[in-house]
Protein backbone atom coordinates (compact mmCIF):
# COMPACT_ATOMS: atom_id res chain seq x y z
CA UNK A 1 0.00 0.00 0.00
CA UNK A 2 1.89 3.14 -0.92
CA UNK A 3 2.26 5.88 1.90
CA UNK A 4 0.75 8.77 0.33
CA UNK A 5 -2.92 7.05 0.31
CA UNK A 6 -2.25 5.64 3.95
CA UNK A 7 -1.39 9.62 5.18
CA UNK A 8 -4.37 11.15 3.07
CA UNK A 9 -6.85 8.64 4.93
CA UNK A 10 -5.53 8.77 8.28
CA UNK A 11 -6.01 12.89 7.53
CA UNK A 12 -8.89 12.62 6.43
CA UNK A 13 -10.28 10.58 9.40
CA UNK A 14 -8.90 13.15 11.77
CA UNK A 15 -10.37 15.58 9.91
CA UNK A 16 -14.12 13.89 10.02
CA UNK A 17 -13.17 13.36 14.19
CA UNK A 18 -12.65 17.42 14.50
CA UNK A 19 -16.00 17.83 11.97
CA UNK A 20 -17.94 15.16 14.10
CA UNK A 21 -17.14 17.12 17.34
CA UNK A 22 -17.67 20.42 16.09
CA UNK A 23 -21.37 19.33 15.00
CA UNK A 24 -21.97 17.49 18.21
CA UNK A 25 -21.30 20.85 19.97
CA UNK A 26 -23.11 23.22 17.16
CA UNK A 27 -26.16 20.63 17.47
CA UNK A 28 -26.08 20.71 21.23
CA UNK A 29 -25.97 24.64 21.08
CA UNK A 30 -28.69 24.26 18.77
CA UNK A 31 -30.97 22.17 21.18
CA UNK A 32 -30.56 25.03 24.06
CA UNK A 33 -30.68 27.61 21.85
CA UNK A 34 -34.85 25.99 21.23
CA UNK A 35 -35.96 24.53 24.21
CA UNK A 36 -37.62 26.39 26.71
CA UNK A 37 -35.45 25.65 29.47
CA UNK A 38 -31.59 26.18 29.99
CA UNK A 39 -30.05 22.56 29.12
CA UNK A 40 -26.86 22.56 31.06
CA UNK A 41 -28.88 23.46 34.17
CA UNK A 42 -31.78 20.60 33.57
CA UNK A 43 -28.38 18.40 33.30
CA UNK A 44 -26.64 19.26 36.46
CA UNK A 45 -29.34 18.63 38.34
CA UNK A 46 -30.05 15.56 37.05
CA UNK A 47 -32.97 15.10 34.85
CA UNK A 48 -32.71 12.07 33.18
CA UNK A 49 -35.02 12.81 30.28
CA UNK A 50 -32.92 15.47 28.83
CA UNK A 51 -29.95 13.29 29.24
CA UNK A 52 -31.57 11.17 26.83
CA UNK A 53 -32.84 13.49 24.66
CA UNK A 54 -28.95 15.21 24.56
CA UNK A 55 -27.26 11.47 23.95
CA UNK A 56 -29.75 10.49 21.95
CA UNK A 57 -28.47 13.73 19.88
CA UNK A 58 -24.94 12.92 20.23
CA UNK A 59 -25.31 9.40 19.25
CA UNK A 60 -27.48 10.71 16.07
CA UNK A 61 -25.02 13.25 14.87
CA UNK A 62 -22.28 10.55 15.50
CA UNK A 63 -23.40 7.91 13.30
CA UNK A 64 -24.14 10.04 10.41
CA UNK A 65 -21.27 12.29 10.43
CA UNK A 66 -19.56 8.47 11.04
CA UNK A 67 -20.73 7.69 7.89
CA UNK A 68 -19.76 10.22 5.47
CA UNK A 69 -16.18 10.23 6.82
CA UNK A 70 -16.61 6.54 6.78
CA UNK A 71 -17.41 6.56 2.96
CA UNK A 72 -15.05 8.81 2.02
CA UNK A 73 -11.94 6.64 3.46
CA UNK A 74 -12.80 4.72 0.24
Amino acid sequence: MELAIVVSNFTYAILGALFTILFMVLGYKILDWITPFDTSKQLGEGNVAVGIVVGSMFVGLGIAVGLVVGLGLN
